[in-house]
């Protein structure tokens, strides 16, 4: 029986140092799989956009005079004609006044109203101002005197 009894006290002594070290290996085998790092992830594919390449031509391209001696037009197209270009219609001869500025044309039958020598067919009103006066054309922020 004495036997039996260091057996059993040696047992109770051993047992409780066994059960600490087993929490403390699965404690550590746990902090040491927690602390793993991860693999990061797969970048994203992003794709790419295919612009046409840079052009420094106007567009639309400017129109070429015709050529009577270059290479006849397809037939499936039409021919292309410009409109020869006139002039702008003059306005009324205006007089030279100070600082080199032309005079508004008056507009028959509307006392308060003159027609811009710089934008031909608009109408500025210019009642309150007296004749001589500088006034700036609205449309085109130039300057022209009262008649």
């Amino acid at each position: 029986m004495i036997g039996n009894e260091s057996d059993s006290g040696y047992d109770s002594a051993v047992f409780p140092f066994m059960k600490f070290s087993l929490l403390l290996a699965l404690l550590a085998a746990f902090l040491l799989v927690s602390c793993a790092e991860e693999p990061p992830p797969p970048p994203p594919h992003h794709r790419m956009a295919n612009y046409p390449p840079n052009q420094t031509q106007e567009y639309p391209p400017p129109q070429q005079p015709f050529n009577p001696n270059g290479p006849a037009q397809p037939t499936g197209t039409p021919p292309v004609q410009t409109a020869p270009t006139s002039p702008p219609p003059a306005a009324a001869p205006t007089k030279v006044a100070k600082g080199d500025y032309p005079y508004g044309v008056p507009v028959p039958g509307k006392p308060h109203l003159v027609e811009s020598p710089y934008s031909p067919g608009k109408y500025i009103d210019v009642e309150g101002f007296p004749p001589g006066t500088e006034v700036k054309d609205p449309y085109t922020d130039k300057i022209f005197l009262v008649p």
